[in-house]
Parts: structure tokens; sequence; C-alpha cells
């Protein structure tokens, strides 16, 4: 849980908030998120996303294209002893996480967003937030 904002160094680099360095232990996963953001996942959370993305049929094409999706822009990443992550130019270049950067906690991961990308989503959705809250009310929450 939780939210924050880093500058990325000249490098590609991001610190990861010290909160959540230790659920990522040693290494994490990095790869394309939904809504133009990067996912960051425990390297045991990956395996267990992996483990459910096998089982999608091969023969639905919106199976394959969004294991493809996932696991093309997937990297290991391991993490430094300033806390720091290197996000691959690719993976900067799809969530356009240039400089100013949001990391948040979300459940079994996490995701990190340009701070312009964040700001805009933040303020949509604090526009239908009472909407979404009535829709998802079915799912049992």
């Amino acid at each position: 849980m939780g939210e924050y904002q880093h500058a990325l160094d000249t490098k590609g680099r991001l610190i990861i908030p010290a909160k959540f360095r230790e659920e990522l232990g040693q290494g994490a996963v990095l790869t394309r998120g939904l809504d133009n953001c990067l996912f960051l996942f425990p390297v045991s959370e990956w395996g267990i996303l992996e483990e459910k993305l096998k089982t999608l049929p091969l023969t639905k094409s919106d199976a394959r294209q969004f294991v493809r999706f996932l696991f093309s822009g997937a990297t290991e990443c391991g993490i430094d002893k300033q806390g720091r992550i290197s996000i691959p130019p690719n993976l900067r270049e799809f969530a356009q996480v240039n400089k100013e950067a949001v990391v948040i906690g979300v459940s079994s991961r996490i995701e990190i967003w340009s701070k312009e990308r964040w700001e805009s989503y933040v303020d949509l959705a604090e526009t239908s937030f009472e909407e979404i809250a009535e829709n998802i009310v079915d799912l049992g929450i």
C-alpha cells in the first residue's frame, strides 16, 4: 500500500521505497502493465501469475495477445545497495517514465507511473469513484 514520488536518475534507475523493498527481497520482475504503467512483481508473485497464464487457452486470440504483451516486456531486475532498480529504455518509453515517477503499492504488485499520467488517472478516477464503487458492489466488495 502507499504512494511515493521519486525521480529517475540519468541512468534510468528508480528508488523503490524501503517499505516495498522488503517484500521484493533480492529481486523482482518488471513488465508492461495495464493503463500504461509498469508492474513490478516479487519473484514469488510473478511465479504464481506465470502459472495462471500457462492455463490460458492457446487457441484464444485475446489470451495469446495478453500473454505476449506481459512476457515480451518482462525483465528480471535486482535491487542495488541504494534500493534502486534499473528500468530498461523500452519500458521507460512505454510508460513515459522519464524523470518523475509515482510508485504505488497495489496488493501483490507495485505499479510505476509517470507523474503526469498518474495525476491524470487520479483526476479521472476521482470524478467517477462513486460510480465505480456502485458497479463493483456485485463483486462482493
